[in-house]
This record gives structure tokens, sequence and C-alpha cells, in this order.
């Protein structure tokens, strides 16, 4: 009987065993880490999102800048925005105006996420830095070439020797060698397609064929041209030099040491939205276009026309407005709120050489010292700015606007109006609940 109940013991044993080595090889095999929470003492506190809500700023004294956000929303007809506004690390005001989803009746909340279009060019600027810090990759090296980060076979067969000399920092500051003359390599999918004699959908990998095998148009490090190309290059630079895939590396190193779990790369079908993510809309005279996939004829860009997803590390991220205003904390350089970077990352980020090149991830640094990054596509309109006197504003909308690429700097100036007139009727206290000494 004893022998009996040791043989059982035994057997429970090596079955144990035999389960835990097979989970540890399927994470392994699969490139996936178990998910593990943050140690209580993370000094960034995790923030329950839908306990920030439009009931906070429901009072009479935020009734005034309420007003006035509602006002610019109702000019400029969009279906829903948000604004978010934070002070020397502290969220004091986050609201939403508008619909999530009109269809649904669903009023916008400051905890709706939506895409951020080229906002998402910070993220991936801050992963990259990152990685640096790591000592897994350098600004200077070069990319492409048989000593390239992207040496693979399928990035070899480059119609311009040029693009041997193109470094991470070229891509960094929009110095690749690429301008949008002929169009934005990541919105012509029919056109590459056909190049390439390939069906739709296209892969991140078929935009970075396609670019290569046309001459540049410039010489890489000689100006800059906003491209978004080389940000989708830098999304396989960042997963070759860090052995994960690109979305996984960001929330890891990035976001979850922040406590943000709202972040993720976008779907481009509206059926596959996040929880608690907005419908996107666009103006009613938006003509409709083949699918990314060329499944269906007369989709609007926004629900499944544009490949959203291919643009990932340029234009790809899905995230609420406090979460992106957090992480703007966290890259600005200010001290009110820690950076996950080192001085000298963040410095480097903001480097223009006298306005001859683009920032890195930022879209403009002031003389002031403002920090200004913008994002505008179908169905989303996006801006953050970072104030030196300890100031943060976001504002993120779920329909693009006929102006465009121009929406923003639109934003920014109504933005300016209503902030300096209105700033000091919002009371300085945090909106989120987090715990005394954390941020």
């Amino acid at each position: 009987m004893v022998n009996k109940r040791k043989l059982i013991i035994l057997l429970s044993a090596i079955l144990i065993v035999f389960l835990a080595l097979s989970f540890s090889i399927y994470l392994k095999k699969n490139n996936r880490t178990l998910a593990l929470p943050i140690a209580e003492s993370s000094k960034y506190a995790k923030v329950d999102l839908l306990s920030v809500n439009n009931a906070l700023t429901n009072t009479n004294e935020y009734s005034s800048i309420n007003r006035q956000f509602e006002q610019f929303v109702n000019k400029w007809d969009l279906v829903g925005a948000t604004f978010c506004i934070a002070h020397k690390g502290k969220i004091i005001y986050a609201r939403g105006f508008g619909m999530a989803n009109k269809e649904e009746g669903l009023a916008m909340q400051p905890y709706h996420t939506m895409r951020v279009a080229s906002v998402s060019k910070l993220i991936t600027a801050t992963a990259v830095m990152k990685l640096v810090e790591e000592g897994k990759l350098r600004l200077n090296d070069r990319v492409f070439g048989p000593d390239g980060i992207l040496n693979d076979e399928k990035f070899l067969s480059y119609k311009d020797k040029r693009v041997e000399e193109i470094t991470v920092h070229n891509l960094l500051n929009h110095s690749g060698g690429w301008t949008p003359r002929w169009g934005d390599h990541l919105f012509i999918k029919d056109v590459i397609a056909r190049e390439l004699h390939k069906d739709l959908p296209l892969d991140v990998d078929d935009y970075i064929v396609f670019a290569l095998s046309k001459r540049l148009h410039f010489q890489p490090g000689s100006r800059s041209s906003y491209s978004n190309i080389g940000f989708v290059i830098l999304q396989r630079v960042i997963e070759k030099a860090s052995g994960m895939d690109y979305e996984s590396y960001v929330k890891n190193e990035i976001f979850k040491p922040l406590n943000i779990y709202d972040a993720h790369l976008a779907n481009n079908w509206d059926s596959l939205k996040y929880d608690n993510e907005a419908r996107y809309y666009e103006v009613p005279e938006a003509e409709k276009v083949i699918s990314f996939d060329g499944s269906k004829q007369s989709v609007l860009k926004s629900r499944g026309g544009n490949d959203v997803r291919a643009l990932g590390a340029a234009g790809g991220w899905v995230i609420s407005p406090i979460s992106l205003t957090r992480f703007v904390m966290a890259v600005d350089g200010r001290t009110d709120f820690p950076d996950i970077l080192s001085k000298q990352s963040v410095d480097i980020m903001k480097e223009t050489y006298n306005g001859k090149f683009q920032p890195l991830g930022w879209r403009w640094v002031r003389k002031d010292g403002t920090l200004w990054r913008s994002g505008s596509m179908a169905g989303t309109s996006a801006l953050v700015i970072s104030r030196p006197d300890g100031y943060t504003l976001t504002f993120t909308s779920n329909q693009s606007h006929w102006k465009g690429a121009r929406f923003p700097y639109v934003v920014d100036r109504s933005l300016m109006r209503i902030f300096n007139k209105y700033i000091k009727s919002i009371p300085d206290h945090n909106l989120l609940n987090v715990d005394k000494g954390k941020y």
C-alpha cells in the first residue's frame, strides 16, 4: 500500500515537471513571456482608467472650460473628441465630448481608446532609444547592405547603392532619402501589389522591398523629408535588435513599466475594435475604396480601406488620451513625472541641428522648448503638446477633418486660446486615484 502511494506521488511529480517543461518550450517557441504584474515598488501607479470619466468634471469649477471645448467640437462638427490636461505630473483635466459610437448612442469618455496616427512615431522613437540604452542598437548602425541590420536576402536587391549609407538615426529624423514625391508608400497598396505581382493584403516587408526597388530621392543624411516608410523600416529594426515582435517589445519595455495596458496596434476592421475603442468617422463626402486585403469593394478608409495595422511603428497605435498623456510626460525631460529614458536620450530626441532636421519622434521642437507631435489620417486626428511651464495637453478625435493633416494646427491655435484664458479655472488636483508618492 505504501509502495503504491509512493509510486503515485512519483508519477505526479514527473507529470508536473513534464507539463512545466512543455509550457516553457511553448513560450520560447512562440516568443512569449509570462505577463507578470508590475512590482508594488514601481514609481508609476497602476491607474483604474474607467474611474476617470466625465462625471469627475461635471462640477461648476470645470463649467467654463467644458463649455469652450464643447463649442470647439460643435464648431468643427466632430463626432467625438477628448481633451486631457496634465500639470507637473498630475492629470488635472480629462473629458470626452460628442460620441464614441453614434450608432450605439455611446458618449465619448476620457478612457475611450483611439488611433493616434503619427503620434505613434514618438512611441517608436522611444523604443529605439531604449534599445540604444540597453546596448542592443546604435544610432549610427547601418540598416541595409550585407553588413546592415536588415541584411535578409529579400532586402539585398536594392536599386540604389546609397541605401547602404542609411543609419538608424537617418530613419528617426526623416533623412533616409525618401520624399512623398510619388505618393506615400503606405497608401499606394494597389500600385505596390501590381509591381510586386502580389495579392493583397501586403506584408510590412512588401512595402520595404518596394521602397528599395526604387532610387532614393536624395542623399541619406543630407536633409529631412517627412517619411512614413522610414518608421515602418524601424519596426523591423526594433524586432531584429530586440528579438521580439515590435508590439510586444513596446508593450513590455515602454508601456508596462508605466503601468499602461490599454495601448495596442490597431486592427483594420470595424468589427475588430478593442474594448472601449471608439468607432471611426470621416467627412460625409469621403470616398470609399477597395479594402486593404482586396476582399471588399467600397469601404471607408478608416474601416478597412487603409492598412492601419501595416502602418504599425509609423502610425498604428491605439491608446486612451490619459495613457498617452502619461507616456508623453515620461519622455519630455521634465522631473515632475520621472522619465523612462535617460536625460541624454531625451535630449537626443529633441535635436534638430538648428532646424535643419526633424527631431526624433517629435514633429516640432519650438524655440521656447515646447514639444509638439501631431497625427492625422482617415478617421483620426491627434495632438500632444508638452510645454516648458509643466503643462501637457492632449487632443484626440475619432473623426478626420477635411483639412486633413492641417487640422491639428487648427486644434493647436484653439487649444492655446482656450487654455490661456481658462486654465486658472481648472482645479490643480490629480483626477487619478493614485497612491501617495506614485505617478
